[in-house]
């Protein structure tokens, strides 16, 4: 009966999943040219049909497989500290689901030129004749082969940077072939007349058909069937496959951001809190001063804290150029002092503790204390800033690539595709709340992962109190 219960509960999450999507598309692509009034219902049903089969198969039948995997590891295990933050981190519904998205992210990023429809470099092969086109068009398309030098690419080249075609894409409306060679029909819309267009055998590389029959096998080797899930852009590029390879700059933006950061802020943060009562002394002959680290440190911070984000990313990018690097390390670089403060603060609580003080009766080295017995101990709070720095670090990189000082085509970034199509709501939507959509989903997925581990690590919550 309990078991029956949660596949009704499960059933109806999905079903209520999809009537918001459906409401949602109907406001939102109700005002796009590409789709027709008639065919307005049917579409919408459809989209509001495959969320709820999205929710349901990559999100519901995940969370129950990864909560029933952990039941079963932990059956029979000694209830150790470790176990049971990790038990109420499984057991936080909405941590999961941040989880689940971030593990989608990550595989996405990882295989990104694997998963979008466009292999090529930056998924920018372009169609000219098909920009703009709505979600869900189908197009038939015809392969040009192109000279282009280039060498085999392998698994590992595909999966970094993509594989370059050696051929372009054109948009046809019919295909006739005979011994001579083959005709095709150029698109140029809906209702418009095309512009024939003749490829000889020579042209497409390829050794000349006996008869028609044979003609018309080989032709149609160089044409294929694309669905154009999410539509295109005004260059004709698959938004879908944009959309796929553009995560990877968010989430490498935040993972080498974040790593900057922890570079920069654990030293700082940790040598403020641990010398706040016993400052060093700095020795010179026989005179000796106390060196107030802790209050320099923290009027650099309080500085620092007080300079909007974007106006200390500004004077480095325009330094040292719009390139990758220069994004990371300046988001990096204006993200330590949150860092800083929560380790300072972690550490001079627990600095005062017995077992600190007993290192110093050992007479170990500060460096020694400091990396092997406190910084252990402040990892909980410190994974979990970490996780809101991540968050913070995306929405910099999109906003830095709104404003045109960030990530420059033809690389695909979120905060680009915003910005170059804001124009478009009215005619076409998606193209703008697609990326915002996605953005907004990311940086919710790490604020609920951090929210999660902070209520993990938090004792109170098992107690009650």
């Amino acid at each position: 009966m309990e078991r029956k219960k949660v596949f009704i509960r499960i059933g109806l999450q999905s079903l209520v999943v999809g009537m918001i999507v459906a409401v949602l598309a109907l406001l939102v692509m109700g005002f796009s040219s590409g789709w027709q009034a008639a065919e307005l219902p049917l579409k919408v049903l459809r989209l509001g049909g495959a969320a709820a089969l999205i929710y349901l198969l990559f999100y519901r039948l995940p969370l129950a497989a990864l909560q029933g995997l952990w039941a079963y590891y932990k059956r029979g295990k000694a209830q150790t500290n470790t176990l049971r933050i990790a038990d109420r981190f499984v057991r936080n519904p909405t941590a999961m689901f941040g989880t689940i998205v971030l593990l989608y992210a990550v595989v996405l990023f990882i295989g990104a030129h694997f998963f979008a429809p466009d292999t090529s470099p930056y998924a920018a092969q372009q169609v000219n004749e098909l920009p703009f086109v709505a979600p869900g068009y189908k197009a038939r398309l015809f392969q040009v082969p192109v000279e282009r030098e280039q060498a085999k690419a392998g698994w590992w080249q595909q999966l970094i940077s993509g594989r370059q075609e050696a051929y372009r894409l054109i948009a046809i409306q019919s295909m006739d072939a005979d011994t001579a060679g083959i005709h095709v029909e150029r698109f140029f819309g809906e209702g418009l007349p095309g512009q024939q267009l003749f490829f000889s055998w020579t042209d497409m590389g390829v050794e000349q058909p006996e008869n028609a029959e044979q003609a018309k096998k080989s032709a149609a080797d160089f044409t294929i069937d694309r669905t154009y899930i999410l539509g295109t852009d005004d260059l004709g590029r698959d938004y879908l496959s944009r959309m796929i390879v553009g995560i990877r700059v968010s989430l490498a933006v935040g993972a080498i951001a974040v790593f900057i950061a922890l570079l920069i802020g654990v030293p700082i943060g940790a040598a403020a809190g641990f010398y706040k009562l016993h400052p060093p002394v700095w020795k010179v002959g026989k005179r000796k001063w106390k060196l107030p680290a802790d209050s320099w440190i923290m009027w650099a911070m309080s500085v620092l804290w007080a300079i909007p984000t974007l106006l200390l990313v500004f004077p480095i990018v325009f330094a040292f150029g719009q390139q990758y690097y220069t994004i990371f390390v300046a988001v990096g670089i204006t993200m330590w002092v949150d860092i800083a403060r929560i380790v300072r603060g972690q550490v001079m609580q627990v600095r005062e503790m017995e077992y600190i003080e007993a290192t110093r009766s050992f007479g170990f080295s500060n460096s020694r204390t400091i990396i092997r017995h406190i910084l252990p101990n402040i990892t909980g709070p410190l994974i979990v800033v970490t996780a809101a720095n991540f968050a913070y670090a995306i929405l910099t990189e999109a906003g830095l690539s709104f404003l045109g000082i960030g990530i420059q085509p033809p690389a695909p970034s979120w905060g680009l595709m915003i910005s170059k199509y804001k124009d478009n709501l009215i005619t076409d939507p998606h193209l703008a709340l697609i990326p915002g959509f996605a953005i907004t989903l990311l940086v919710l997925a790490f604020f609920l992962l951090g929210n999660g581990l902070r209520d993990a690590f938090d004792i109170r919550m098992e107690t009650g109190n």
